[in-house]
């Protein structure tokens, strides 16, 4: 049977060690503030390229589909990278239901309203509130001019319909305050049962351990419940970072809870499990970096998975961190719960494997 008792007295223990540990709180929360800060500070006045979601609805004609070349057009400029939105999708929904103001709809009869010469519209959604939408709707005024010029000396077959959507707007440390939440939880628990396991089975601590009444899973169970604890301390410090130091807009919601015991049980169990298998603390610290530092830099930490390849992006939906920051950016920044609990049950999931093989992989004694 578990014991409760026996996990307190483990957790306290465990707690009390790494609180001495200065080294180990710096970089439990201090290191992602830092990140914050950094970063922050970097990209607070950045536009770069704007990301700009499109829904061709132009089907084609005479063998031609001028949409997909004013799409291609638009995406091979230096200020938007073009996001296709499938047909079945309601736009004005989509582009709510993702925080973002800037669209394009290329209607369905583009392509044969423009090869007969007849007026044709695209439809430009943006907000008067948005700093990008001005230079959306400029560079895409600059192509609609640029197509006819090249086919009709000028004349103004292709127009423009300008459209709305009411979204709040998504910043840089926005999206940043949760992928680095993301990352704590990531990093804290995985680096530190990598070391603590592979070092207690080098040292025959384990050995000890297994003369005492805990139990393989009380002892999982109580280094899990610290950094829960841990995660939260950083999620809330970040956040207050991210917040008043850069104005962040995040929404907090009792969805967040799910992320923050899961995470931290995830990562936990994961560390445990490299640190076990592992013959020496060195091949442990090896395998640890390279489980941790393709999630750490594929999974959205950093930067949106839609800004990279495509062939990336299939990689990182095979992270367990993806889910992660995925789950979080959907709840603090998207306010998008249908898609959180999707991700909930993903990570719910791999979480239990995880933690299972952890618990019957473990020994206390070595054979």
């Amino acid at each position: 049977m578990v014991s409760s008792k026996r996990i307190y007295a483990d957790f306290k223990v465990f707690s009390v060690g790494y609180l001495r540990n200065k080294f180990g709180l710096f970089f439990g929360l201090i290191f992602p503030v830092i990140l914050i800060l950094i970063f922050g500070a970097i990209f607070s006045g950045e536009t770069g390229t704007i990301n700009v979601y499109t829904q061709n609805q132009d089907t084609g004609a005479f063998g031609q589909n001028i949409g997909d070349d004013f799409l291609t057009a638009l995406n091979e400029s230096t200020t938007i990278r073009v996001i296709t939105v499938n047909t079945s999708e309601n736009f004005q929904d989509f582009l709510s239901s993702h925080s973002a103001s800037d669209g394009i709809i290329i209607p369905t009869n583009f392509t044969e309203n423009y090869i007969l010469g007849q007026q044709v519209n695209v439809t430009v959604y943006g907000s008067p509130a948005s700093s990008t939408s001005n230079i959306v709707s400029g560079t895409i005024n600059g192509y609609v001019n640029y197509f006819n010029l090249q086919h009709f000396n000028g004349t103004m077959i292709i127009g423009l319909t300008s459209a709305t959507v009411s979204t709040t707007q998504t910043a840089y440390i926005d999206f940043l305050v949760p992928g680095l939440i993301g990352f704590s939880i990531l990093t804290n628990p995985m680096f530190s049962l990598v070391n603590i396991s592979s070092d207690y089975k080098k040292n025959k601590l384990f050995k000890q351990l297994s003369l005492t009444p805990l139990t393989k899973m009380e002892w999982l169970i109580a280094k899990i419940l610290f950094y829960i604890v841990l995660s939260v301390a950083g999620f809330l410090l970040m956040v207050g970072v991210g917040v008043f130091a850069f104005g962040a807009h995040v929404t907090l919601s009792p969805w967040l809870i799910p992320f923050m015991i899961l995470g931290p049980t995830l990562f936990a169990s994961l560390g445990m499990l490299v640190g076990t298998i592992a013959k020496n603390p060195e091949t442990a610290g090896v395998i640890g970096n390279i489980v941790t530092f393709p999630m750490m830099f594929l999974a959205g930490t950093f930067f949106p998975i839609s800004t990279m390849p495509e062939y990336l992006q299939i990689i990182a939906r095979g992270l367990p961190l993806f889910y992660v920051t995925e789950g979080l950016n959907n709840v603090m920044v998207y306010n998008n719960i249908p898609n959180a609990l999707i991700d909930i049950a993903v990570l719910g999931i791999i979480t239990l494997v995880i933690f299972i093989l952890a618990v019957k992989l473990f020994k206390w004694r070595e054979d």
